[in-house]
């Protein structure tokens, strides 16, 4: 492993130079790994380990939109594509890749068709630590292990493509075979990692949940729409508002960001953006840190994962969310952005 400076912390890190590609296929060779769950981490996983090499199968519940997908992507039924349970049983590495409540509700099915030394792989913490809530307790036999890349599915595979990789983080929860961390590493690898960084399965989960309802999400759609609706209170256009809320931070100052951190972004802006930010940046943080204090509180507690069990179990869940996103679309905020991404050149030649 490589030590890398983090900010005046040294980590342990795993790149392509620690653990090649080609050790991760030898370390896989014997293995099929059955990826249960096509939904949103699923395909890009799945479709990374095929193309590196990796004998993958794919278990997924016949006649819907993710099974649909699936035979899309060129797996086969009765020769790479299975139900969940017959999958389950055919692989060694079981990438348990359903929802959260998905994976409550199927477990008991799934748990019945694993084989002693097979591996059991997450790419969250949630079903494990919140076990009590999930229900969720492997056989001892198995190895139970986590990679969890940081970021969506989508961008697992498009990173991919590109020969970037999306960066994850990888635990051992459970080591009976005596090879889990060698199979994590070796799976980490071969769904396309840019690095690997170790943490545990509740940490992965406490950050993961604060991630998404904090800045990833859930803060980032509220602070949007709060400057939004200011500046169209004041008489500035939705074109305009939009442009000053998403559109520079998506298209230009986020890029510089991701280049080279944010100082970079601020020493390549106007020194006027630059003054304004630097008096205005400590405000913003200190009236949001009671926020993110409650929000970690309750995560930690299980209040969140409660929420989102009873939300995600619900019959009507898909019709309420579909109803909550529409507003989301449709809110006059969102209507502009679609109208400025319209305009984009590259959106204009087609």
């Amino acid at each position: 492993m490589a030590k890398i400076d983090f900010g005046g912390v040294l980590e342990e890190v795993v790149t392509a130079e620690e653990f090649p590609l080609e050790k991760a296929r030898q370390v896989l060779k014997d293995e099929t790994v059955a990826v249960v769950g096509y939904g949103v981490q699923g395909p890009g996983q799945a479709l990374n380990m095929r193309d590196n090499g990796i004998r993958v199968i794919v278990g997924q519940r016949e006649g819907g939109a993710s099974w649909e997908k699936a035979l899309a992507d060129g797996f086969v039924p009765g020769e790479t594509l299975f139900s969940p349970e017959e999958a389950a049983r055919r692989g060694t590495v079981i990438q348990y890749l359903l929802s959260d409540a998905g994976q409550k509700t199927m477990w008991p099915a799934i748990k019945a068709c694993l084989n002693k030394g097979d591996a059991l792989y997450f790419s969250h913490g949630f079903s494990i630590v919140y076990k009590e809530r999930t229900g969720i307790i492997p056989p001892p036999d198995v190895d139970v292990i986590l990679v969890a890349p940081k970021g969506s599915g989508r961008t697992v595979r498009t990173n991919f493509l590109a020969a970037s990789g999306i960066n994850s983080s990888y635990a051992v929860f459970q080591d009976f075979t005596g090879r889990a961390l060698e199979r994590t590493l070796a799976l980490g690898v071969a769904i396309g990692s840019g690095y690997l960084f170790p943490t545990t399965f509740a940490n992965e989960v406490h950050s993961d949940l604060t991630g998404e309802r904090g800045v990833l999400m859930g803060a980032l759609a509220g602070i949007m729409e709060a400057q939004y609706n200011v500046l169209r209170k004041h008489g500035h256009s939705p074109s305009e508002a939009f442009n000053e809320t998403v559109e520079e931070l998506t298209q230009s100052l986020i890029r510089l960001v991701a280049d080279n951190g944010m100082d970079w972004m601020y020493a390549n802006c106007s020194t006027t953006a630059q003054r304004g930010a630097l008096d205005w940046k400590g405000r913003f943080r200190d009236a949001v840190a009671p926020v993110f204090d409650e929000l970690y509180e309750r995560v930690i507690s299980g209040e969140e994962t409660q929420i989102v069990l009873d939300a995600n179990s619900a019959p009507d869940y898909r019709q309420k969310l579909d109803k909550e996103l529409a507003t989301m679309r449709e809110s006059e905020m969102w209507r502009a952005g679609s109208a400025v991404r319209s305009l984009r050149p590259e959106n204009r030649k087609k």
